[in-house]
This record gives structure tokens, C-alpha cells and sequence, in this order.
């Protein structure tokens, strides 16, 4: 059986039960065979004397039959490489922010030199029939410098959040580069199916890329496989957690705190691409509109710190500050307030008897990959009386679960409507839509997607044609 190397910016333990996101994504296929884990320490290296950067070479630890593999970075990758191409350029882009993009000729340069540091690192550790998993926009060319290399292993990449479409795409200077060097893996994974269309428009018109069947694509001498791979979450897993103590006794006192209030909740990381201003409007139009819901909705917003050293993320705090404020103020009283708004992290085992406690969840981005708070929300609902998704368009997960309420975060009173939907929606419509939902979330789950690309990595014809890593 062939060992799965996983390369990812950050790496996790795989011990850990608590952890999000892609940890909890790649853990049991590490598991299972064996593997590695590649990427960065979260260190940055301090200089040696000189000023000059100290070379990193990789920490390795042992973590049952996987081996954790972390790199340092110098200061001045992780500026240029991390914060400024993978954060300043690639997230806004691929979010559609062209508004908030740097492209500092800097930034690529140092994000090319992080992937070719990654490649060299790497190539060393791995064996000849190894199978190579690479995820998101941070190690794009990845592949491609190791094809540089002599590697020959299977590759496959996974992109994470969404692919813009081809003329936005086309907004980056180096976006040529970026995607000639998709075509260095084997195959290539999207949440959804409109985020492989947006790819598989950009390659046929800007590179020509031929259509070979029904999920490959030809160009650059190589034939690349593509497919939609919509992640999920352990439904069974999220499941024990709600019905552990610390979600009980989370549900059991928020439903005692909040006993003559109908709670909406929201939970993300504090990005633009959340629609979180475009959320307390839509709430704030509620409350206008239904005035039998003053007094009586709550809406609790978590907003978990992120890259706050970054300006659009400091501009957009103060903006949730003060729209926060201005509503408590208009329509609050003294032993009700519309808003609770939260600016850090919540313990991920209490979530579950939040999302339980909750009358409705908004989940609303402006564009997301996928969102699996959406999912984590419709596993935590008590069969017998769930609460209610109000969900964006604009997320990857709209494709899935089409029985929420779906918006379009952008309309004001639309969403303020369906918010008002939600809430006064009968019994047994929500249990007839949870139902549907729970359902379509367990059939693709996290082991569903994670077999299934690597299932088709493991079949893919593999093109021995060596690409170049640059253009």
C-alpha cells in the first residue's frame, strides 16, 4: 500500500481530536496507511549574525505511524511569501476582492522562492511509490517544482477555497504561471462544481486546453484530471459532541439564559469574504420590518480573530464594532439586546450545544469554498425540533444543501425576509428539510471525500511528460 504524504502550509497533530479544518479532514486517511505531514512550523527563523537568513531544515516528529515534517520560515518569506501573496494577493482574488489585492512584484517572487524551499525540503523525504497530496492557494506551483526536480510520484492538489472566474483570475500578473502550473499535478479538486467550471473555462480559453473525456484536460503537453470534491465534516463525531457534557451543559444554559428569546447565531472567522456587515444590515431590516421580533430575536455573533495584522481586517473590526453598537443602541433595552457580538474564539466542543440552542443559523458569506459551519450546524439539531440554515448563495455548500433557506447576502431585505422565514417557519417543514439535509451530509462526509480523491489520484494515468516550473 502506498504511503499518503499530505503538504499543506500548516501541519496539525493528528492526535488531536479538537481540531479543524483540514486536520481533522486528512487525520484517519494518515492514519490508515501511514504517511507524512509537510509544511510550516508557524516559526519564523531569526536571522544570523550578518543579517542573512539561518537555512531551515526540517523538524521531523513521530506521532504514531505518522511523521510530522515543519520548516521555518525567515522573516522575509513570511512576509512576502505568506502574508503578502498567499493573504494580499491570492485570498482577495480568489474571494473576488481585485479591491483589496497587492500585487507587489515582491510578494511572487517570494512566494515562488517558498514553494521551491518546499520542494527541495520535501524531495528527500519521500519514497518512489509515495502518493502526494497537496492542498490550497498557498503551494499551487508546488508540483511543478518538484517535476523540476526528477519527481515522479503521483500528485494530486486540492483547492480549498473558491476558483474565481477566468477574467477575474486573469487580474493576477502571474496568473499564466499559476495555472500552467496546476497542470504539473495528476489531479486536480474543487469544492463545487462552479468552481471546476470557472477553472475549465479559464484553460480552454486562455490556454486551449482540450476537453479528453469526461473529466480531463489537455494542455502543456500534459493530460490533467479535475473534478468537484465537495468536503464535508464527521457528522457521527460532531454528533457525540453535542451529546457530550460540555455541549449539554452549553445547551442547557443558553436555552435557561435565553428561555423567552428565539436565538440566531453566526460563526466565523472576522474576513471580509464573510458578509458579517451585510448580516447585522440584513438583522438591523428584521427588527424594522417585523417589529414582533424586537425584544424577542438575539442575534449572537462570533468573530474569531484573523490576520489582524493586515489593514482590511483592522477596518473591518471597527466597522462590526460600530454597526454592533449603533443597533443595541437604537433598539436595545435594558434587559434585551439584539446583538451579542464576540471577537474571539470559541472551544470547538462547546459549539455544538450552540448551534443546538439556536432557532436559526446565518450562515451568509459573499463567497466562500465551502463553509462547514453550515454542516456542523444541521448535525447538532435536535431531529425532533431543528433550528433553521439561512445560507449564502455565494457558498460552496448551496450546491448541497439546497433545503436551506438560500440568499443572496448582498439583498438586504431578501435576507431580512428569509430570516423571517426561518423563524416562524411550522414544525414539521423544518423537520421535513432537516431531515433532507442531515441526509445529504452523511452520505458525503469527511471519509466520503477524502476516499474518493484519493481513490481517483490512485487511478489517474499518470503523464510522465516533464513540465516546467516557470513559464
Amino acid at each position: 500500500m502506498s504511503r499518503l504524504v499530505v503538504v499543506s502550509n500548516r501541519t496539525a497533530d493528528p492526535r488531536n481530536a479538537a481540531a479543524g479544518g483540514l486536520a481533522v479532514a486528512v487525520r484517519e486517511s494518515l492514519q490508515q496507511t501511514g504517511g507524512l505531514w509537510f509544511g510550516w512550523s508557524g516559526k519564523v527563523a531569526e536571522e544570523a549574525d550578518g543579517g542573512t537568513p539561518r537555512t531551515s531544515e526540517p523538524h521531523l516528529q513521530t506521532v504514531g505511524n505518522v511523521t510530522l515534517a515543519t520548516l521555518d520560515l525567515s522573516r522575509e518569506d513570511h512576509e512576502t511569501y505568506y502574508l503578502g501573496y498567499a493573504n494580499d494577493v491570492l485570498w482577495p482574488v480568489f474571494h473576488y476582492r481585485l479591491d483589496l489585492a497587492n500585487f507587489d512584484t515582491r510578494f511572487a517572487a517570494g512566494y515562488r522562492r517558498v514553494n521551491q524551499l518546499f520542494a527541495h525540503k520535501l524531495l528527500p523525504l519521500l519514497k518512489p511509490d509515495d502518493l502526494i497530496w497537496v492542498h490550497d492557494y498557498h503551494l499551487i506551483p508546488l508540483a511543478a517544482e518538484l517535476r523540476a526536480m526528477g519527481c515522479g510520484n503521483r500528485i494530486g492538489f486540492f483547492l480549498h477555497i473558491p476558483m474565481p472566474p477566468p477574467l477575474i483570475m486573469a487580474a493576477i500578473p502571474e496568473h499564466e504561471w499559476l495555472m500552467r502550473s496546476l497542470f504539473a499535478y495528476d489531479l486536480v479538486g474543487f469544492q463545487c462544481e462552479a468552481d471546476l467550471t470557472h477553472f475549465s473555462h479559464y484553460v480552454e480559453s486562455e490556454a486551449r486546453a482540450e476537453k479528453v473525456g469526461r473529466d480531463c484536460l489537455r494542455a502543456f503537453d500534459r493530460t490533467l484530471r479535475v473534478g468537484a470534491y465537495p468536503i464535508g465534516i464527521d457528522v457521527d463525531d460532531f454528533v457525540r459532541l453535542a451529546e457530550a457534557n460540555e455541549g449539554l451543559r452549553m445547551f442547557a444554559g443558553m436555552r435557561e439564559e435565553y428561555s423567552r428569546r428565539r436565538l440566531l447565531l453566526g460563526v466565523d472567522r472576522l474576513d471580509y469574504s464573510k458578509g458579517l456587515p451585510q448580516r447585522i444590515h440584513a438583522f438591523r431590516q428584521l427588527l424594522a420590518c417585523h417589529p414582533e421580533n424586537r425584544n424577542s430575536a438575539t442575534l449572537i455573533q462570533i468573530a474569531a480573530p484573523s490576520r489582524e495584522d493586515l489593514g482590511a481586517y483592522d477596518q473591518l473590526r471597527r466597522q462590526m464594532d460600530g454597526l454592533c453598537g449603533e443597533i443595541n443602541g437604537d433598539y436595545g433595552e435594558l434587559d434585551w439586546m439584539p446583538v451579542r457580538y464576540i471577537h474571539r474564539n470559541v472551544a470547538r466542543k462547546r459549539l455544538p450545544g450552540l448551534y443546538r440552542a439556536s432557532h436559526v443559523a446565518l450562515v451568509t458569506p459573499l463567497r466562500d469554498g465551502m463553509n462547514l459551519v453550515a454542516k456542523e450546524f444541521i448535525a447538532a439539531q435536535d431531529r425532533a425540533d431543528p433550528g433553521m440554515l439561512v445560507l449564502s448563495r455565494f457558498a460552496g455548500a448551496a450546491e448541497q444543501l439546497k433545503e436551506a433557506l438560500l440568499v443572496n447576502p448582498y439583498d438586504t431585505q431578501g435576507t431580512a425576509q428569509a430570516i423571517q422565514r426561518a423563524l416562524t417557519m411550522p414544525l414539521d417543514e423544518r423537520i421535513e428539510r432537516h431531515e433532507a439535509l442531515l441526509s445529504r451530509i452523511r452520505k458525503f462526509d469527511i471519509r466520503w471525500w477524502s476516499s474518493s480523491f484519493l481513490q481517483a489520484l490512485k487511478q489517474v494515468e499518470h503523464d510522465d511528460v516533464e513540465l516546467a516550473s516557470k513559464t
